[in-house]
């Protein structure tokens, strides 16, 4: 069994409260907190264009005055024309290590961080830090009932190096809910998915069958498990591990795609895995 750091370590950046949130309204004479891009759209897609929202601590990290950085936090996301999908977008979008703490906006959220920046410099005057906070939520699939977004989460407040994490999220924008695995499977399916991935991982990892896995992954009882954090591509149904959930953060993330040629005695009739849809 791994330490209890690494165990510590996974807890902080994972402990993404869905937080409820309200959508925020950027003003367009705010150049300094929004900025906007081109509109987005292909055939039977939503349009859209994404936002973002910047704040930038007023405080030097440093006395000398040849030193200009500072803390500076950044979140950007896709907006669409309808309010609910934001609504979703912006409830995941927001990604706190504080499951105690709520936010009702983008910019609220951002706020926060850079308010604890400054605490922190009034109080270690003599430490030379620059915090940053950078989330971007990126569309990376739409078809008639699916968006597939990813959020991109990375933040740095001292220590040896900065976290991340990668969370897709899945959403009907028809149905306006979000999809969740067990939706597109059928019922009691989840074993035999799993017994399916835990193949093709020791296949890219290059490991044996029975090769244990308590030496190198941070797996419970040296026993693979996949997790929730998927999408669907064109080459069937992706799973991505972030830093200190399997494996040491040098290690990176760690993907792993199941063919849907492997999923058709488990997917659910007409689901995004039936390749009857």
């Amino acid at each position: 069994m791994k330490s209890l750091n690494n165990m510590k370590k996974l807890g902080i950046i994972l402990s993404a409260a869905v937080m409820m949130a309200c959508n925020s309204e950027k003003k367009a004479d705010k150049a300094d907190d929004s900025a906007a891009t081109a509109t987005t759209a292909t055939a039977d897609s939503l349009f859209f264009h994404y936002d973002s929202v910047k704040v930038y601590s007023k405080n030097p990290v440093s006395k000398d005055a040849r030193v200009t950085d500072t803390a500076k936090a950044v979140i950007s996301y896709p907006v669409f024309s309808d309010k609910l999908i934001n609504a979703f977008v912006e409830q995941r979008s927001i990604v706190s290590n504080n499951p105690d703490k709520t936010y009702d906006s983008y910019k609220a959220y951002v706020q926060d961080f850079m308010n604890s920046f400054d605490d922190f410099q009034k109080t270690n005057k003599d430490r030379i830090q620059t915090w940053f906070l950078d989330v971007r939520t990126e569309v990376v699939r739409q078809q008639p009932g699916y968006l597939s977004m990813i959020s991109k989460y990375a933040n740095f407040q001292g220590g040896a190096h900065p976290n991340y994490v990668h969370t897709y999220l899945n959403y009907d924008p028809l149905k306006h809910r979000e999809i969740i695995l067990d939706s597109l499977l059928l019922p009691g399916a989840k074993p035999k998915l799993n017994a399916i991935a835990e193949q093709i991982f020791r296949k890219n990892e290059k490991l044996g069958p029975t090769e244990s896995l308590k030496d190198k992954y941070f797996f419970e009882n040296d026993t693979f498990k996949l997790n929730e954090n998927f999408t669907v591509t064109d080459q069937g149904l992706k799973f991505l591990y972030n830093p200190y959930e399997i494996k040491a953060y040098v290690f990176g993330i760690t993907e792993l795609t199941i063919p849907f040629s492997q999923l058709t005695a488990i997917a659910k009739p007409n689901s995004l895995l039936s390749t009857t849809n």
